[in-house]
């Protein structure tokens, strides 16, 4: 079986070798900006390890695997754009470096590539790896609609969080597994545990990374810590705050979200996190989604040795992310 290293490398000789178009310059020269900024390229990878996994060729689903990195780096640009956010991987964003009528428009052109890319698969039914593709595609703009409605809401429940982070993250890994399953000839079964596997990776990662933000340490992160609790985003920890505190507690956090001054702010929200053991229950969520997806890694009916290598990806992922 390929290694993760090996993987990406695969991709990332795909990435330099497509060509999207030349002409508008304005039109396609962003796109190539965008796909050249790197990453981990973590669910195109996935997506040739599912196929690996069925003993097939990864370089049948180097397609899908491009497709889905694609329709990734969409969500970014237009993701970027309603952040206001200058930087992504260090470098300026596409809709700061050129302008956002731009961003928008080759942002645009990206969702239509990925599905032209996604049709040049040639193994597995193309109508059933579309429909997986572009129901996904669906689930995370609705993720990050319900994200943003949940700016003008205090009364988010932890069901509806975790339905957010869902859509928005979770699910796009679970694509990218069970593409790559169906191209290898997994039986659905099979390919719907590895989707079931991937989102719960997908969550159990989200919940981890919205615990780094309030305990994390600033290098590690690669972001000044305690930047949700400035600007009130509802993470799985402030929700579950609002629904434990006392009387007291809650009129003082009420103050707390209007209060200018960042550094107090963010210091007695850490202290409210810690007199009610937020952290402790973070954790134990995200325990339960990791072993929720382990369950389903399980159940897939390929040799135990051939399942190691999504095992330890995991396990990486979540170890870079503690």
């Amino acid at each position: 079986m390929y290694s993760y290293p090996q993987l990406l490398e695969l991709i990332n000789e795909q990435i330099k070798s497509t060509q999207y178009g030349s002409n508008p310059k304005e039109l396609y020269q962003p796109i190539d900006y965008m796909m050249s900024l790197g990453g981990k390229r973590l669910r195109p990878v996935l997506t040739l390890m599912a196929c690996d996994l069925f003993e097939t060729e990864v370089q049948h689903a180097i397609h899908a695997a491009m497709a889905v990195e694609v329709f990734h780096n969409f969500t970014l640009v237009h993701d970027d754009i309603m952040d206001n956010a200058p930087l992504r991987r260090g470098m300026e964003t596409i809709y700061k470096k050129w302008n956002m009528p731009v961003a928008i428009l080759s942002g645009d052109l990206m969702m239509i590539k990925a599905i032209e890319i996604l049709a040049q698969t040639e193994k597995g039914n193309f109508k059933d790896l579309l429909q997986v593709f572009n129901t996904t595609a669906a689930q995370v703009c609705e993720g990050q609609q319900i994200d943003m409605n949940f700016e003008a809401r205090n009364d988010v429940s932890h069901e509806e969080y975790i339905e957010m982070i869902t859509l928005k993250t979770a699910v796009l890994l679970g694509c990218s597994l069970k593409l790559g399953a169906l191209i290898g000839g997994a039986n659905l079964e099979d390919a719907n545990h590895l989707y079931e596997f991937g989102k719960n990776i997908g969550i159990a990662f989200q919940i981890q990374d919205d615990m780094l933000d309030s305990f994390g340490e600033g290098d590690q992160v690669g972001k000044r810590i305690g930047g949700d609790i400035a600007s009130n985003k509802k993470t799985l920890l402030l929700i579950e705050l609002m629904n434990c505190m006392q009387k007291d507690d809650k009129a003082l956090l009420k103050e707390l979200f209007v209060e200018t001054d960042e550094e107090k702010k963010i210091k007695e929200v850490l202290a409210l996190y810690q007199k009610y053991q937020i952290k402790d229950f973070a954790e134990s969520k995200k325990q339960n989604y990791l072993t929720l997806a382990n369950q389903h890694l399980n159940d897939i009916s390929v040799s135990e040795s051939r399942k190691e290598i999504l095992l330890s990806t995991a396990k990486d992922l979540m170890e870079r992310m503690s």
